[in-house]
């Protein structure tokens, strides 16, 4: 087993990190924030992006299937906006301290017939901050809560 990390911003964090989580491969997810403008412990969101830590064992799963399955539940196009969630720390973005890894996030955009479209943020990580416990596997715990992301594209992966 080969264990990798990489974050995601898609918006609200519940929704990523509850249909991540259920991805073949996937061993883990941390909800938080990063690629704020300064470093700090608490969860603050000036400038941060809400995102999720992924960890994948990578001959289960590759980055290009995770940002396939990414893709699926993010609007590419959209600046600063998921669903009805408006505002910086909602924009989408792609995160990682692998250079190679980043490398590759950014063959699978610009090999999409809409590269020239997509405006997902890809950048190395830093300053992450995970979210307190009450934002963990929150549509988990809460599942009536506000979701982005359409249900049937949550449930599509909960039960494989």
């Amino acid at each position: 087993m080969i264990i990798k990390e990489i974050y995601f911003a898609g918006g609200c964090l519940w929704g990523v990190q509850e249909f991540m989580r259920h991805l073949p491969g996937v061993i883990s997810t941390e909800a938080g924030r990063a690629n704020g403008a300064s470093s700090t412990t608490k969860s603050d969101y000036d400038g941060y992006a809400e995102c999720v830590r992924i960890e994948f064992d990578t001959e289960a799963v590759s980055i290009v299937e995770l940002m396939g399955y990414f893709f699926e539940i993010i609007d590419p196009y959209s600046v600063n906006r998921q669903g009805e969630d408006v505002g910086e720390k909602y924009r989408t973005g792609v995160y990682s301290e692998s250079t190679a890894d980043l490398d590759i996030v950014r063959q699978y955009i610009t090999k999409r017939d809409d590269a020239d479209k997509v405006v997902v943020e890809i950048k190395p990580l830093s300053n992450y901050v995970k979210s307190d416990d009450e934002h963990q596997d929150r549509l988990t715990l809460r599942p009536d809560d506000y979701c982005h992301i359409p249900m049937d594209l949550l449930h599509k992966y909960r039960n494989k």
